[in-house]
């Protein structure tokens, strides 16, 4: 149900016929038998079912008519859009249910008054107008997609629906299809839907299709067309009208009122929170950077933690029983076989003699230092789905875009992980739990690559994967962390977010919301060394499983985008904004407890299966989507990847211009109090050598400042004035009060009195 909510009752269905002939849904009249509810239902079948293209429209139409239908409530506008009773489609066979649709397509109406024309255009727009505040555009206006009933329009053809900004694509019939669409050139824009619904009121005007690709000619015999539409049969989107301009031509006034009815936005707390914690990030010294490999070619054993290099003494390869036997190079001359053979060795590390018998791949330990990378979450939460998707997806090439190349470390074990793994989830069968550790056993990576950047340079990248119940352990089991150069962190949104729609999810699984966070992750952090306030090892957040959430803002948004060429730090941190305002506002400050330890910590939407299971497997496959991201973004912070603003710059932000420090802070010899993260606070109010705007003011002598800023004080009374006399007389150069000194004052060029010229230079 639209709510969240499960329903389970009997249909009754009628006869069953193709919605649109190119397209592949099926459409049918139905009655819900427990309420003896009418409905219509679209489905696919079963054979359409496998394509995912067809699955995607069916989502698409799903996720937008649930999108308005929560965004528009009970308003006198929700009619414009046909409302979902219900829907499933996770089944072998999706569908949705609607209200039976309203009117009839206005391709069946020839005669209309002009009274009921302007009645059409301005519904039109208005539906078009609530899109475009959504960011959406409908690439399917048509005289069948378009209802009128007498009295109102109603607006299908919601498969149709599009991003603005998205590419174009193709997408309907001439001419109600856009030059620009039907030619698949530039972005999505509003203004494409304001051609389709002119052409549409064209057309029932005048009884004839439209131009494809020009005003029409006869257009000015029709004064209410040409009065309000003539600018919207430009050839170009730029030079069209909004769909706001266009309405408030027809009823002045009705845009703004649209605009006043949608709720407002609820997010931005969230995001202050979440631009105010990258602040404090900034403001923390930096930790360690990510060195290469030793002068000496020593580098860590992810194991045992002790340094290792090279022994050509100590090499083995593994025959027919899969048993390690020792490796004799002293007959090998080959160069070129001494070095295929040398691909497939490995080296049995005796760093540690009190560590458990294990062995090191030999390229692991020649390409420079490695690169580790450890899946945290506890059992069920997705985390090996997750890591074979981001295998699968580097093996298609797809690190391609940002400049890296692949190569397994160890052709063994890169095929069996293809065996075991890849191949059986693509071809949608449900993976097995990850297997325990034995109580004196230790953590190995199950996957090694190695990378290639646009440099030329290589490195190997391991990747761990343990299970839930042993990331939860305090023995040795976990002291690899310690060595670990990057952590993924995978949130089950079934676990983290008290959403009625994933109850069901819930149910299923036998779990519940748990709103002291993932036990794991507590676990992991509290092995981690810090570095100042933070913990220095880059991570990524991942909110998992997100096709549960496929209609939920903003999983909606980021889900559906096609991945991107090369790495926008931007567009990362918008996604990182709003991830951790989605689990900031249901889940709990709990639940980013990693974003909140670690100082490079992006967050980011993925879904290794694309749906849920049925029976252990997969019915439409496994289509994993934005799996590759978190990835991309730790090898962006560990400088495999170049990135515009440097690698500090994705995590962390930009330093705004007003956030930088203008004097040299080495004069400051106070230190101000430590918070319980031991981050440093602001100073007392009561500080006499503090501004009432927050400046650090010298004493006298004491020559230019050498504090730091201190942000918004608590202001006591009368201190407009104060600080009115105070800057004045930093301007005139009068001098100040016995004891503070001059202070510092921003001034911008134009008008207005000093004191608003003044700004604020926050805290770095």
């Amino acid at each position: 149900m639209p709510s969240g909510r499960r329903r389970v009752t009997p249909v009754r269905v009628g006869r069953e016929v193709r919605r649109d002939r190119p397209l592949p849904q099926l459409i049918r009249k139905a009655r819900l038998d427990d309420e003896g509810q009418q409905c219509v239902q679209v489905r696919l079948s079963a054979k359409d079912a496998a394509n995912p293209a067809a699955r995607a429209l069916l989502d698409t139409e799903a996720g937008t008519a649930l999108q308005l239908q929560h965004l528009l409530g009970d308003t006198e506008f929700a009619a414009l859009f046909p409302r979902i009773v219900g829907y499933e489609l996770d089944a072998a066979e999706p569908f949705l249910l609607y209200d039976p649709p309203r009117g009839t397509p206005v391709a069946r109406i020839h005669v209309m008054s002009a009274t009921d024309q302007d009645v059409l255009t301005r519904d039109l727009m208005l539906a078009l107008c609530l899109l475009e505040g959504q960011g959406l555009v409908p690439r399917d206006i048509s005289p069948n997609s378009v209802r009128w009933d007498g009295a109102k329009v109603q607006l299908w053809g919601l498969e149709s629906v599009t991003r603005s900004g998205r590419p174009r694509r193709p997408w309907g019939r001439t001419p109600f299809c856009p030059p620009e669409q039907r030619r698949g050139e530039g972005l999505a824009d509003s203004r494409d839907a304001v051609w389709s619904a002119a052409q549409v009121l064209y057309q029932l005007v005048t009884g004839r299709p439209g131009p494809a690709d020009r005003t029409p000619p006869d257009l000015a015999e029709h004064r209410r067309l040409d009065r309000t539409l003539r600018d919207a049969f430009a050839p170009r989107a730029a030079d069209r009208p909004t769909p706001a301009e266009v309405l408030d031509l027809v009823k002045p006034g009705a845009a703004s009122r649209v605009r006043l009815a949608v709720p407002p936005d609820e997010t931005r707390p969230h995001h202050e929170a979440f631009d105010e914690a990258l602040r404090l990030k900034r403001a923390a010294p930096a930790g360690r950077s990510d060195g290469m490999a030793r002068d000496d070619g020593e580098v860590l054993c992810p194991y045992c933690l002790e340094t290792i290099q090279l022994d050509l003494t100590k090499l083995f390869v593994t025959d027919s029983r899969m048993q390690y036997k020792p490796l004799d190079l002293a007959g090998i001359t080959n160069p070129v076989r001494r070095t295929d053979i040398m691909r497939g060795a490995v080296q049995k590390c005796t760093a540690d003699p009190d560590f458990p018998e294990h062995f090191i791949p030999v390229p692991y330990l020649t390409y420079g230092r490695p690169l580790t990378v450890a899946m945290v979450g506890q059992s069920s939460t997705g985390k090996s789905h997750l890591l074979t998707q981001m295998i699968a997806a580097i093996t298609d090439g797809g690190l391609e875009p940002y400049g890296l190349k692949w190569q397994s470390v160890n052709p063994e074990q890169h095929a069996r992980f293809v065996r075991e793994r890849v191949q059986p989830l693509r071809n949608g069968k449900v993976l097995d739990h990850t297997a325990a550790l034995g109580l004196d056993d230790f953590a190995r990576f199950v996957e090694s690559l190695l990378i290639t950047d646009a440099r030329g340079q290589v490195r190997p990248v391991a990747f761990f994967d343990l299970g839930g119940e042993d990331l939860v352990r305090t023995d040795a089991a976990l002291r690899f962390l310690l060595g670990v150069d990057a952590l993924v962190f995978v949130v089950d949104p079934a676990l983290a977010l008290p959403l009625p729609q994933l109850d069901h999810a819930r149910e299923r699984w036998g779990v519940e919301v748990n709103r002291d966070g993932d036990l794991a992750f507590g676990t992991v952090l509290d092995r981690l060394p810090k570095n100042g306030p933070y913990v220095d090892v880059p991570a990524a957040m991942v909110l998992g499983k997100a096709d549960l959430l496929r209609f939920q803002p903003p999983v909606d948004r980021w889900l559906t985008r096609p991945p991107a060429g090369s790495l926008d730090p931007a567009l990362m941190r918008e996604e990182s904004r709003d991830v951790h305002g989605l689990l900031r506002r249901h889940a709990g400050q709990a639940w980013l407890r990693p974003f909140d330890a670690i100082r490079r910590c992006t967050l980011h939407i993925a879904s290794a299966t694309g749906g849920q299971e049925d029976q252990g497997r997969y019915p439409a496959g496994a289509g994993p989507r934005r799996v590759l991201e978190p990835l991309v973004a730790l090898l962006a912070m560990h400088g495999l990847i170049q990135v515009p603003g440097g690698a500090e710059a994705l995590a962390v932000g930009d330093a705004p211009a007003l956030e930088a420090v203008p004097w040299d802070e080495a004069g400051d010899s106070r230190r101000r109090p430590q918070d319980s993260r031991g981050l440093k606070g602001p100073r007392s109010p009561r500080d006499p050598r503090e501004g009432n705007i927050g400046e650090r003011l010298p004493g006298p002598g004491t020559g230019p400042p050498g504090g730091l800023p201190l942000g918004r004080q608590p202001r006591p009374a009368g201190h407009r004035h104060e600080r009115r006399r105070a800057l004045l007389r930093a301007r005139a150069g009068r001098g100040t009060r016995p004891g503070t000194g001059p202070v510092a004052v921003g001034v911008r060029r134009g008008g207005g009195t000093p004191e608003r010229r003044a700004h604020r230079v926050p805290r770095r």
